[in-house]
């Protein structure tokens, strides 16, 4: 199963992904709770996947997922967007974001995510 990173500022997302995450068999190597903290962590950690908030303090998912791009450019980068944020997706795809989940979280949203990144990854 994937090694995880996840980022969010909101404590509750973090906590409600991780659940559903290491409920799946996937491993959570690790946290951040905003875009500087999850770039510093996925250089230590080198985690198989991240998933990254749009919209966070200090540095936003989409500044964010240009600096992991630019360190890896095979990272894989799950965003997680509110609903009515379409111009930031398609400034993620542009940045190449791999999957996109929305919140409120569905279960099966999130694991198909991860699994389909995890599938790209093998190819």
């Amino acid at each position: 199963m994937a090694k995880i990173l996840i980022v969010d500022d909101s404590k509750t997302s973090r906590k409600i992904l991780r659940g559903i995450l290491e409920g799946a068999g996937h491993s959570v190597i690790g946290e951040g709770s905003n875009g500087e903290e999850g770039f510093l962590k996925y250089k230590e950690l080198h985690p198989d996947v991240v998933t990254l908030d749009i919209t966070m303090p200090t540095m936003d998912g989409i500044e964010a997922l240009q600096l992991l791009k630019k360190e890896d450019e095979n990272a894989k980068v799950i965003m997680i967007t509110a609903l009515g944020q379409k111009e930031k997706m398609i400034q993620a795809i542009k940045y190449g974001a791999s999957e996109f989940i929305t919140k409120p979280f569905e279960d099966d949203d999130v694991i198909n995510a991860v699994q389909k990144v995890m599938e790209e990854k093998k190819v």
